[in-house]
């Protein structure tokens, strides 16, 4: 199982997986403190900068880059490299390993390394994370539920307020989430995820047993969103 902190900018973003840590900017600056936090007032789009995981401080290793193999983004002025994941990593388990080494091994030679993004297909939870960089991600909510929605494909996340979780929800690209507001945060906890998505952009695999709790909160006076998520799969990391 293990914790993330990924630091994104979504024009407004900086995210934690594990406890992801997402800053915002909001494309309006403007916003009044609500309670629950209204995180589309005036109609703000939210949109992300960057792209990687920042471990939680004293948290077990991240999945990251492999030293030997730098990852080199587009726009830099060289020429641009696919993540290849740092396998050294003492949290993932040794099937996970196995999978990423083949990936891994098949990227170097040549294969994309493709993401939910790249590819066009749903990013699951926390993949969802990653969306936002170049098209925004907008928030419509309700008494009765939150929609996340990626303006890039029209991806939506269905997030269903003070109710509780199914006793056995079916597997999807994004599983079943349900919420609730603690003061000025939003609290989304997620089950039923299929086993389609990765984790992160170094295409860790996971299991159904993935289980994520994400925490929502705009910070710098409405100008950034805040998330912390903690991700747990014991059948994945060995730590959450």
């Amino acid at each position: 199982m293990s914790t993330f902190a990924f630091r994104e900018r979504l024009l407004a973003g900086g995210v934690l997986t594990g406890f992801v840590f997402m800053a915002l900017t909001a494309e309006i600056a403007a916003q009044q403190k609500a309670s629950p936090p209204d995180f589309s007032s005036n109609q703000v789009a939210w949109f992300g900068v960057g792209g990687e995981y920042v471990g939680v401080p004293g948290g077990p290793r991240i999945v990251s880059n492999d030293p030997a193999h730098p990852y080199v983004p587009n726009g830099t002025g060289a020429q641009p490299t696919y993540r290849i994941a740092d396998l050294t990593n003492p949290n993932l388990k040794p099937w996970v390993k196995e999978v990423m080494k083949k990936d891994n091994a098949e990227v170097l030679a040549g294969k994309i390394g493709y993401t939910a993004r790249s590819s066009c297909k749903p990013a699951g939870v926390p993949g969802f994370m990653s969306f936002g960089m170049f098209q925004p991600v907008f928030f419509v909510q309700s008494p009765k539920q939150v929609l996340i929605i990626f303006s890039g494909d029209q991806q939506v996340r269905r997030v269903y307020l003070d109710v509780p979780h199914s006793a056995n929800p079916k597997p999807s690209w994004y599983g079943e989430s349900v919420g609730h507001y603690e003061g000025e945060t939003l609290v989304v906890d997620t089950i039923g995820l299929n086993t389609k998505t990765f984790v992160d952009n170094y295409r860790t695999p996971h299991t159904e047993k993935l289980h994520v709790v994400e925490r929502w909160k705009m910070t710098d006076d409405g100008k950034m969103l805040e998330v912390n998520f903690r991700v747990e799969d014991p059948d994945t990391f060995y730590e959450p």
